[in-house]
């Protein structure tokens, strides 16, 4: 464990996790960060509907289906990767959604569910090309999202003596004071960053071939960039598993492999866009058949 450097004057994070008041309503920076990510996913996703000529009123369908998946995914994902015996021992619980704990890993699931559920109902829309553009908007939604985890004070990193460590004074998942005085790795802003620069690259790859984008580009890359980040970084975090604690990979880590993997095969078995009439009239022969 490194040790706290005594001439560094670091940076103590103690913020109200709560923006205002509204009566009894409570407005906090997470779901203000959170909301902020589906609202410029919204409009990313009606400017790509409306640049390849499809029909911009499926949108507001779509961003049901993506709203349900990544706050099931995510819930189920928490309850079952990280504290199976916990929540089994009291499935309740899982439904107190409002006590916190949402995992990406089962966010990626339940977004590829509900896409492809999305997908059967519009054919116009296949699977492999809906999740080609929805990886647009699911990384700037992810680097909204661990902002608000930073402003929450949460997924801290491990204690060191770097100069731009942080001091959470009020960190979740800290029990004793003594470790909260202890200065850390801000990694939730390390994945902020490195999810802001995935954003720019697959708008970069989106802007440059759109409709003719090759199916399973975008996907694959975002699968390898985002996993592999977060493989390493779990470096840099805190145990969030107890059950993990003696393993020598975390619980993120295992479960990021499988998806590297899949980004692996989606890029190398990429194929060119057809164009929209050809994908129809096939789909329609193969109902018919």
């Amino acid at each position: 464990m490194s040790h706290v450097n005594p001439l560094i004057a670091y940076l103590h994070w103690d913020i109200n996790r709560v923006l205002f008041e509204i009566g009894p309503v409570k407005i906090r920076y997470y779901g203000l960060f959170f909301t902020a990510g589906f609202i410029c996913g919204y409009l990313l996703l009606r400017w790509m509907f409306r640049t390849e000529k499809r029909n911009v009123d499926d949108v507001e369908s779509l961003l049901i289906y993506m709203v349900l998946g990544t706050i099931i995914g995510a819930r189920l994902g928490h309850c079952l990767f990280y504290h199976p015996l916990d929540y089994l021992s009291d499935p309740i619980k899982i439904l107190q959604i409002w006590n916190g704990g949402l995992a990406s890993h089962g966010a990626a699931v339940g977004i590829t569910v509900s896409a492809w559920l999305y997908s059967r109902n519009h054919p116009d829309q296949p699977l492999l090309w809906l999740l080609d553009r929805l990886t647009i908007p699911v990384a700037l939604a992810g680097f909204f999202i661990r902002i608000g985890n930073f402003f929450n004070s949460e997924i801290l990193g491990r204690v060191t003596d770097v100069p731009w460590a942080i001091v959470f004074e009020d960190g979740l998942g800290l029990s004793s004071r003594a470790e909260q005085l202890m200065p850390r790795h801000p990694v939730m802003l390390y994945e902020s960053f490195c999810y802001g620069c995935f954003f720019i690259i697959l708008l970069m790859l989106y802007r440059k071939y759109r409709s003719e984008t090759p199916r399973g580009l975008l996907i694959g890359l975002f699968f390898i960039m985002v996993f592999t980040a977060r493989f390493v970084l779990e470096f840099y975090k805190m145990r969030q598993a107890e059950f993990a604690e003696s393993l020598p990979l975390s619980v993120g880590q295992m479960l990021s492999i499988p998806l590297v993997i899949a980004g692996i095969i989606l890029l190398i078995k990429r194929r060119p866009a057809p164009p929209l009439e050809t994908e129809l009239l096939s789909k329609k022969s193969a109902k018919t058949n």
